[in-house]
């Protein structure tokens, strides 16, 4: 029974790996989530179905109107001869059915409109979708910086931990003095205060993070792979025409300029009058009328004008943000990519670095241990590696920072 209940101990515990394994999420893994699961991006693409609504009332015909008006005589001594009040003698009835007849282009001006509307809704919602995904990256970015730093706390505590140990030992056997058992403790308690407040902005990450992926689950980064699953290969040419096929903000912007031109044509075609006709049926005092009705405006003063000039200056300023965002485009992914050319090189000097200062911190921890070299150069050794190691992870993270600066420029990032 000991064997076996030692077995689903161990079952249980490997389960419960397993599962925390399946909640490490790769940047990928929380991109996708991000998608389909914020709050935000889904009331944003209702827009898009708001749109859609738009465009079943453009093709809407207008509706008949019915018009009623009764005149009762209400004078006794008015009243033909053998006749009672209500007699449809003393009657005049008025019943008109008329109808707004809109011409041909004004129907179709309003469903252009409401159609480029859509496209416009759906850019936006895009553009949303990639802002969002770039700020997702960035707070997944964020937690796995910290949890690298965490991990080079936590040896570097180790280490040091290890070595206070042994140092209360040799001072028991009164191989050292005190004084150096002291200095080996302050790094450690230094290393343990900068632990606890790292796990204090760690959790607070993780929980920004869960938030934006809107999930009800806990959630953890993974650190196992790199995130580079989209290959920078191209010059900053060849990157400024992808990121103007695929931003969406120039999408956005061309579909405001569509939006704007159809609108354009809808404000010249309602400066014609709408007729408003039907018939009229009209019995007065038993004598039947049968007329026509028809109204419409004259337009002597009001023709549109001022919703024309304003359509017409919509479309002119939508034309200058077009340029504005051009050449903000063309700036950012020069940028983007000067930035991660130089990141890459210092990403890969470091690693240089921190092999190196690994191997010296291991041959100074031998060599104190025989005694064969001072305290004062373990120590620092073990703060040369501590520091190399945390300027490798932060360069890292800024050479991922730069790499995902990158891809949200030319709007690769939605691939991810």
């Amino acid at each position: 029974m000991k064997y076996v209940s030692s077995f689903c101990i161990a079952i249980c515990l490997h389960v419960s790996y397993a599962l925390s394994a399946q909640d490490l999420l790769s940047l990928a893994d929380a991109l996708k989530i991000a998608r389909e699961s914020n709050t935000e991006l889904k009331s944003g693409k209702l827009n898009i179905k708001i749109a859609q609504s738009d465009l079943t009332t453009a093709k809407l015909r207008p509706n008949p109107i019915l018009n009623n008006q009764s005149l009762q005589l209400i004078n006794s001594k008015f009243y033909p001869i053998n006749t009672e009040w209500h007699h449809p003698a003393n009657r005049q009835v008025w019943w008109q059915l008329t109808k707004q007849f809109q011409w041909p282009h004004l129907r179709q001006n309003k469903m252009e409109v409401a159609t480029q509307q859509i496209a416009l809704s759906e850019n936006i919602y895009n553009e949303s979708e990639h802002d969002l995904t770039f700020e997702v990256a960035n707070q997944w970015l964020e937690v796995w910086r910290l949890k690298q730093l965490l991990t080079i706390l936590q040896q570097a505590h180790f280490n040091l931990d290890s070595l206070v140990t042994i140092q209360k030992k040799r001072v028991e056997n009164k191989m050292i003095s005190a004084t150096e058992l002291i200095r080996t403790q302050i790094p450690l308690e230094q290393y343990s205060l900068q632990l606890k407040s790292t796990q204090l902005d760690y959790r607070s990450a993780v929980q920004e993070l869960k938030f934006m992926l809107s999930s009800p689950d806990s959630v953890d980064v993974s650190t196992a792979n790199s995130i580079e699953t989209i290959s920078i290969t191209n010059q900053t040419d060849s990157l400024l025409a992808i990121a103007l096929r695929m931003r969406p903000e120039i999408r956005t912007i061309q579909s405001t300029i569509a939006v704007s031109e159809s609108n354009i044509k809808l404000q010249n075609s309602l400066k014609w009058p709408v007729p408003e006709l039907g018939v009229i049926w009209n019995p007065q005092n038993t004598i039947p009328y049968l007329g026509f009705f028809g109204t419409i405006q004259l337009p002597f003063f009001s023709r549109n004008q001022g919703a024309i000039q304003k359509s017409i200056f919509i479309k002119q300023q939508a034309q200058l943000n077009f340029q504005t965002l051009q050449l903000k485009v063309k700036k950012e992914v020069a940028t983007a990519y000067q930035a991660y050319q130089l990141q890459k090189e210092t990403v890969s000097r470091y690693a240089t670095i921190l092999q190196m200062s690994t191997e010296v911190l291991r041959s100074d921890r031998h060599s104190y241990l025989k005694g064969e070299t001072t305290l004062i150069e373990l120590l620092e050794a073990e703060r040369s590696w501590f520091d190399t190691q945390q300027l490798y992870y932060d360069a890292q993270s800024t050479y991922y920072q730069s790499y995902v600066r990158l891809l949200y420029a030319t709007g690769l990032i939605i691939q991810l």
